[in-house]
């Protein structure tokens, strides 16, 4: 089991930048890819960033060059830097574990319970 907690979600303005923190605790967390997920109001939880067990990163075209996502295993924290934050960004972001191998599909197997990003225009 790995259990995942979101923090640092919030209410700013477009233009703005905020910092997602996920905190994992249970087994070997540098075994796990882990991601990030944003689901805005009557939309699917789509992919926005990844990091797999080797650093390596993957995002989603939407956020290309305004977010980075980053691990530190020793702390067992997976981040999500958002800049340039746009009104469509908002959402609930999830973060998520799979083991071994990085995807952009749903297709992981723990998550947390999300964290509520609002960007006003």
């Amino acid at each position: 089991q790995v259990q995942l907690a979101e923090s640092g979600g919030g209410l700013v303005q477009a233009g703005d930048s905020l910092r997602l923190s996920c905190a994992a605790s249970g087994r070997t967390f540098s075994n796990y890819a882990v991601a990030w997920f944003r689901q805005a109001p009557g939309k699917e939880r789509d992919f926005v960033a990844g990091v797999s067990v080797s650093h390596g990163t993957n995002y989603a075209d939407s956020i290309k060059d305004r977010f980075t996502a980053s691990r530190d295993n020793a702390k067992n924290m997976v981040y999500l830097q958002m800049n340039n934050l746009k009104p469509e960004d908002t959402g609930v972001y999830f973060c998520a574990a799979r083991f071994l191998g990085l995807v952009t599909t749903r297709q992981y197997d723990y998550w947390g319970q999300g964290t509520q990003v609002t960007v006003s225009s």
